[in-house]
C-alpha cells in the first residue's frame, strides 16, 4: 500500500537522508509565485517649450504668468546709484562738483526754502514733484538733458528763479523722508564755496558736469584727488570698455555683435579682476545703463552676454525679474541651446534660485526655473546641470516653497510645476540617481505632494520622477523608506482617479516597490482603504468607455474612444501587475483570493477582452490568478471557483501569444491538483496542449506542461490517454535536450515520467525510449559526468547543489523502476 501510494501521489516523496525542513519545502513551493513587470508609461514630449504645457490646468486660469512677451531697454527700472542695504559708504576723498546755475552773490537763494504747509496740504504737491523727479527712461532721455528739462518745467510751473540741479536733488531728499531739510551752517558754508567756484571769469555761472553713476556721465574720469585704487581701475580698465561699447551699438552693422558680445565679455573680467562685481560696485549704475540699452539690438547671443554681466552685477526687483524674463525667452527655442553650452550663465541662474526669496522674487524665480526646465531637455546641457550641482540646489529651494507662507501657495505652485518639470528631466540622467537619493530629494518630493495634493499638474510631474526612478534599486529603497508614502499614494489615486496619466504612474511605482520586497507588499496592503481604493479603480477603469450617441458612433469619434480605451488599458494592466505582486506576501494573498470583488473583476477581465488586442493585460490577469491559486485555503475563492477559471484559461490556451499560453499552464498546473478540474482539462483536450509543449525549446514553457502532466498522471485513465499522445517519449526528449542546462527542469521531468509509470512497471514506454532513457539518466547520476556539463567554474557550488536536489532523488528512483521492470520477462 505504501508503495502503490507513492507511485500514484503527483509529489514525489525523498527518501535520502538529506530532508527538506518544512521552510526549505515552502519556499520552494512559494518560487511558483511571480513577480509580474511592464514597461514604464510613456511621457510623449511637447513640441514646443511652454511656461505650462498644453494639458495642464493652468490654461484656462487668467492668473498665471505668460509664456510669450517681449521686453525693450524701457522696461527696465533706472539703476539705484546707492549701494546695497547694509554697505557702509565710504567717505569721498574729494569735493564733488555740481551741475549747478549758482547766485554769485547770494548762493542760498538758488535753494528752495522749506514749505511752511502742514503734511496733509502737501500731499498732492509732493506726489506731483515725485513724478517730476522720477528718473527718465533709459531709452528716452540721458541724464544731463533729463535734468535740463525737469529745471525747465520747474522753472515754468513755479514762476521762480532758474532751479539748479542741486536744489532737484536737495528736494527729492526731503520727499523721500516726509519732510522739508533743516538748514545746515557747515552745509551751507559748503555750497556757497562750491557756488562761487561755477562762476567764469565774466561772473556768469557754468553748467558744471561731472561723472554721474546713473547717466552717461560714465564717460567722465574720476577726479578723485588722492590715488583711489577703485578710481584708477574705473578709469583705465571700465570707461574706456564702456565708451566701446557705447560706439559699437550706436553703428551696428555686420560683426558688430560679435564685438558687443567680446566688449561685454572683457568688461566682466575687467570687473571680476577689480573685484567690482555684485552690489558692491559704487559706480553699477552706469554700468546697467550702457548694458539694457544693448536688448534693444534684439541679438540673441548678445543678450545672454547681457543678461549674464546684469546677474553678476546683482541686479533686483524689477530688474532681475526682466533678466530672468529675457533669459527664459531665449530658452524657448531649442536653437538658442548652444549658446548656453558656450555662455557660464548658467552658474548665475543656479545662484539666483540659492539666493533670492519666494517672498520677494517669486516671479523671476518662476522663470528662472522654467529656464532650467526647457534646457534640461538638451542631453549636453544636462549633463551640465548635474555637474553644476543643480540637484543641490533644488533642494535648498525645495525647501524654501514647503515653508512659504499660505499667501505665497500660488506662485510657490506655478514654481513647483517648473522645478519638478526639471527634476523629471533631470531624472533619464544615470548620475543623477545616486544624487536624487544623497539629497533626499524623494522625501522632499513627497512632502511637496501632502501640500500640493489638489495642484494636479504638480502631482502628475511628482508622480513620472517616481515612476522613473522607482525602476532602480538605489532609489526604490529611499522612496520605501520614506514614512507614509504608501498612505499618501492611495489618497492621491483616490482623489484624482479621473487623471489617468497621473493614476497610471502611480500605480507603477506602487508596482515597483512591491515586486523586490516583502515589506512594502505587507505596508501597502495595511493602509487604510487600500484594497477597497484599488477595487474602485478596477471597477471604473473596467467600465470607462468614450459616449455613445444613439447612432451608435462615438461622440468624439473613433480616434479618441480608441484612445480612451487604450488609457484604460494601460491603468488596468499596471493596476493588475500591483496585484500579483502584493498577493505574494503570505498574507496579502489568501485575503485577496478569498476578496469576491477582486476574483470577479479579475474574471470579468478575461471575459470581456481578446489575447490579440489585450495581451499584456490578460498575461497579468493570469499571472495574478496563478499567484492567488497557490493559496488553498477554505475560503479561497480561486480554489472553489477552479472549473469556470479553467474555462477562461482555455481562451488563452488558443490564442497565437506565447506569453499569453505560458500564464495559462502556469495557472493549470496550480488548479489541476483538483479532480474536477482535471476531468475538465481531459474532456476539453487541454492535455493535448501540455504535450505538444514539450516540443518547446524554452526550459519555462517545458517545466509549466510538465507540472501539469505531473498532476494528470495521478488519474489512471488520464494516464492512458498521455502514453497514447507519445507523452513519455517527449519527456525522454525533453530531458536528452534541455536537462544539463537545468537541473530544475530536469526534475520536474523525472517525476512526470514517474508518474506515468504508475502501474509500477516502465510498460508505457517504448523499449527504446526505456533504453534512452536509462542511458540518460546512468550519466546524469554520475556525479563527475553531471559536473561536465557545467559552464562556469564559479557557478559549479550552486549548480551541483541543485543537482542533488531537485534531480538526483527522483532520478535514482526512477532508475531502479527502470531497471526492474527491464528484468521482468
Amino acid at each position: 500500500m505504501e508503495n502503490k501510494r507513492e507511485v500514484c501521489s503527483p509529489f514525489i516523496p525523498r527518501r535520502n537522508p538529506l530532508r527538506k525542513t518544512s521552510a526549505e519545502i515552502v519556499r520552494e513551493a512559494r518560487q511558483s509565485l511571480r513577480v509580474q513587470s511592464t514597461h514604464r508609461p510613456f511621457t510623449p514630449s511637447d513640441g514646443q517649450r511652454h511656461l505650462f504645457g498644453r494639458n495642464s490646468i493652468r490654461v484656462e486660469r487668467d492668473n498665471r504668468p505668460p509664456s510669450a512677451f517681449s521686453l525693450h531697454s524701457q522696461n527696465f527700472d533706472a539703476p539705484d546709484s546707492r549701494p546695497g542695504s547694509g554697505i557702509r559708504l565710504s567717505p569721498l576723498g574729494h569735493k564733488p562738483k555740481f551741475p549747478v546755475l549758482c547766485n554769485a552773490e547770494d548762493p542760498l537763494k538758488a535753494f528752495p526754502k522749506p514749505p511752511s504747509a502742514p503734511a496733509e496740504g502737501r500731499k498732492g504737491q509732493t506726489r506731483a514733484r515725485a513724478r517730476l523727479l522720477k528718473a527718465a527712461s533709459v531709452s528716452t532721455l540721458s541724464p544731463v538733458e533729463g535734468h535740463k528739462e525737469v529745471r525747465e518745467r520747474l522753472n515754468s510751473a513755479a514762476g521762480q528763479k532758474p532751479v539748479s540741479a542741486k536744489q532737484l536733488s536737495s528736494e527729492a531728499h526731503a520727499t523721500v523722508h516726509h519732510g522739508p531739510l533743516k538748514p545746515d551752517p557747515r552745509r551751507a558754508a559748503s555750497e556757497s564755496t562750491i557756488a562761487q567756484s561755477s562762476v567764469d571769469s565774466e561772473g556768469r555761472p557754468t553748467d558744471c558736469r561731472v561723472e554721474q553713476e546713473t547717466g552717461r556721465g560714465y564717460g567722465e574720469k574720476a577726479t578723485s584727488t588722492d590715488k583711489d585704487p577703485d578710481s584708477l581701475v574705473w578709469n583705465d580698465s571700465i570707461v574706456p570698455l564702456l565708451q566701446q561699447l557705447e560706439s559699437e551699438a550706436a553703428g551696428v552693422s555686420e560683426g558688430s555683435v560679435d564685438r558687443l558680445c567680446d566688449l561685454c565679455d572683457r568688461l566682466h573680467g575687467a570687473l571680476a579682476e577689480a573685484d567690482m562685481l555684485g552690489r558692491r560696485c559704487k559706480r553699477r549704475s552706469g554700468i546697467l545703463r550702457a548694458l539694457f540699452r544693448l536688448i534693444d539690438l534684439n541679438s540673441v547671443q548678445l543678450n545672454l552676454h547681457v543678461a549674464k554681466l546684469c546677474l553678476a552685477l546683482c541686479v533686483s526687483e524689477n530688474n532681475l525679474l526682466n533678466i530672468c524674463k529675457l533669459v527664459f525667452q531665449i530658452s524657448r527655442s531649442e536653437n538658442n541651446d548652444i549658446f548656453f553650452q558656450r555662455n557660464s550663465i548658467i552658474d548665475l541662474l543656479l545662484d539666483v534660485l540659492s539666493r533670492e526669496e519666494v517672498s520677494s522674487s517669486g516671479e523671476a524665480l518662476l522663470y528662472c526655473v522654467g529656464t532650467l526646465k526647457f534646457l534640461s531637455g538638451n542631453s549636453v546641457l544636462l549633463r551640465l546641470l548635474l555637474e553644476k550641482n543643480c540637484i543641490g540646489v533644488t533642494q535648498k529651494l525645495l525647501q524654501k516653497l514647503c515653508a512659504v507662507e499660505d499667501t505665497l501657495l500660488t506662485i510657490s505652485g506655478h514654481i513647483l510645476v517648473q522645478l519638478t518639470a526639471t527634476l523629471r528631466n533631470l531624472a533619464d540622467h544615470p548620475d543623477s540617481r545616486p544624487l536624487f537619493v544623497s539629497f533626499s530629494i524623494l522625501s522632499l518630493l513627497c512632502t511637496v505632494l501632502r501640500q500640493h495634493c489638489e495642484d494636479q499638474d504638480i502631482c502628475t510631474n511628482i508622480s513620472r520622477i517616481f515612476s522613473k526612478l522607482s525602476s532602480y534599486s538605489e532609489c526604490r529603497l529611499a522612496l520605501a523608506q520614506t514614512p507614509d508614502c504608501y498612505q499618501l499614494f492611495l489618497e492621491l489615486l483616490s482623489k484624482h482617479h479621473q487623471k489617468q496619466d497621473l493614476v497610471v504612474r502611480l500605480l507603477f511605482t506602487l508596482g515597483n516597490l512591491a515586486a523586490k520586497s516583502d515589506e512594502p507588499r505587507q505596508q501597502l496592503f495595511q493602509c487604510d482603504g487600500c484594497v477597497d481604493t484599488l477595487i474602485q479603480l478596477y471597477r471604473h477603469y473596467q467600465q470607462r468607455e468614450a459616449p455613445v450617441q444613439k447612432d451608435g458612433l462615438s461622440r468624439r469619434g473613433a480616434p479618441a474612444r480608441a484612445a480612451s480605451a487604450q488609457e484604460a488599458e494601460d491603468v488596468l494592466v499596471k493596476l493588475v501587475r500591483l496585484l500579483a505582486n502584493m498577493c505574494i506576501h503570505p498574507t496579502v494573498g489568501p485575503s485577496l483570493a478569498a476578496d469576491a470583488a477582486c476574483v470577479q473583476l479579475l474574471m470579468e477581465t478575461l471575459e470581456l477582452r481578446s489575447a490579440q488586442e489585450s495581451e499584456e493585460l490578460l498575461v497579468n490577469v493570469a499571472a495574478t490568478i496563478n499567484n492567488l491559486s497557490f493559496y488553498k485555503e477554505e475560503r479561497s475563492l480561486i480554489s472553489r471557483d477552479g472549473v469556470p477559471i479553467a474555462k477562461l484559461m482555455l481562451k488563452l490556451m488558443l490564442s497565437s501569444s506565447p506569453e499569453a499560453m505560458l500564464e495559462a499552464t502556469r495557472v493549470y498546473g496550480n488548479l489541476s491538483q483538483a479532480k474536477n478540474v482535471r476531468d475538465f482539462m481531459m474532456q476539453n483536450k487541454v492535455h493535448l496542449f501540455m504535450v505538444a509543449l514539450l516540443d518547446s525549446k524554452s526550459t519555462d514553457v517545458c517545466f509549466s506542461a510538465c507540472g501539469v502532466l505531473i498532476n494528470l498522471a495521478v488519474d489512471p485513465p488520464s494516464r492512458a490517454c498521455l502514453s497514447q499522445e507519445g507523452a513519455a517519449a517527449k519527456l525522454v526528449d525533453c530531458l536528452r535536450d534541455l536537462g544539463p542546462g537545468d537541473w530544475q527542469l530536469a526534475g520536474r521531468v523525472c517525476q512526470a515520467l514517474w508518474n506515468l509509470t504508475g502501474s509500477g512497471s516502465g510498460d508505457v514506454l517504448d523499449p527504446r525510449d526505456r533504453d534512452s532513457l536509462l542511458d540518460v539518466l546512468v550519466v546524469y547520476a554520475d556525479e563527475e559526468e553531471a559536473v561536465k556539463w557545467i559552464e562556469s567554474e564559479d557557478a559549479r557550488g550552486q549548480h551541483k547543489a541543485c543537482w542533488e536536489t531537485h534531480f538526483l532523488p527522483v532520478a535514482q528512483k526512477l532508475m531502479k523502476l527502470l531497471q526492474t521492470a527491464d528484468s521482468i520477462p
